[in-house]
């Protein structure tokens, strides 16, 4: 009896042959969608979230840049809302397993969540420490201080701040950057496209006008974006991100004198001292790429490591 020929007219949504950042393959509309939907979503819930927080503590003006813990929980939580339906939305417009946005061609690994946390956590205390050391005007911290106030920021910091940092980085590195790789067909060039348009989308949506801020997450996206690439998930940005944000707003909020801190944007808000910590997003993606040599060569991480 004859056999029916294989229809290859339209290929596999997972390239299986492609790292992860440039392993999806979808119509050249869908990645339209998905970069112009997910920044829209992100903001429009945002902002009902803020609404919400205003209209519990009374106040005026909803878009306040002051962090209170309730500002904070809005921030968190629509950050966090908007990653899990972005994974949602881009499995189903690309035809793909939802686990395919976060891990290629291995499952999700608990050991590199430890190696990275744990990493991430001395690297990132001690750029801020040399931030302090140096350039302590830039750090905004007045005093040391504990109050009720500060203690219900602590709590929030805790609970939601590493679900707002994935959030991000399930928008941007997880569906965003494999979105915008899909469209080249050669795969260090579609890695490359992916990275810069996924990195500027990244920077644009914290909406600082600032030179000096705005090329720092430009440069936080395009290493978060090599955490993925190098160690094909989303474990390693993840941890570096969550890292990052708990220690950084733990401090402002330990020293802002018992208060609440603000997070200023605007031109002037940024300076020489982002180097340092852009230093130390260069450094996690070096330590990220050293392990995940390692770790695909049996007993050369143990060399390495002796």
């Amino acid at each position: 009896m004859p056999t029916r020929p294989l229809d290859t007219s339209t290929p596999a949504p997972i390239d299986t042959s492609r790292p992860f950042g440039a392993h999806l393959r979808m119509n050249w509309w869908k990645p339209l969608v998905i970069v112009a939907l997910l920044p829209v979503a992100m903001v429009l819930l945002q902002i009902v979230f803020y609404y919400a927080a205003a209209m519990i503590e009374g106040r005026d003006d909803p878009l306040t840049n002051e962090m209170t813990p309730l500002t904070l929980l809005a921030n968190n939580l629509s950050v966090a809302v908007t990653g899990l339906l972005a994974v949602s939305f881009v499995a189903r417009l690309a035809e793909v397993p939802w686990r395919s946005l976060l891990s290629s061609s291995r499952g999700l690994d608990s050991r590199r969540w430890r190696v990275y946390s744990g990493s991430s956590t001395l690297l990132v205390a001690a750029g801020v420490a040399l931030v302090a050391l140096v350039a302590p005007a830039d750090t905004g911290w007045t005093d040391f201080g504990i109050t009720s106030t500060t203690g219900a920021l602590l709590l929030v910091i805790v609970l939601t701040t590493p679900l707002q940092a994935a959030g991000e980085e399930l928008i941007f590195r997880g569906t965003m950057l494999p979105a915008i790789a899909s469209w080249v067909p050669a795969t260090r060039w579609a890695l490359l496209t992916g990275l810069v348009g996924s990195s500027l989308v990244f920077a644009l949506i914290h909406g600082s006008a600032d030179p000096w801020l705005l090329g720092y997450f430009t440069v936080v996206g395009v290493c978060t974006g090599l955490m993925a690439v190098l160690s094909r998930g989303l474990e390693a940005p993840i941890a570096f991100h969550v890292c990052n944000n708990v220690v950084v707003t733990l401090l402002n909020s330990l020293f802002a004198d018992g208060g609440t801190s603000a997070y200023e944007r605007s031109v002037g808000a940024g300076g020489p001292s982002y180097l340092i910590l852009a230093a130390v997003n260069l450094a996690v993606v070096g330590l990220v790429w050293l392990y995940e040599r390692g770790w695909h060569r049996p007993g050369k991480w143990t060399e390495m490591s002796s």
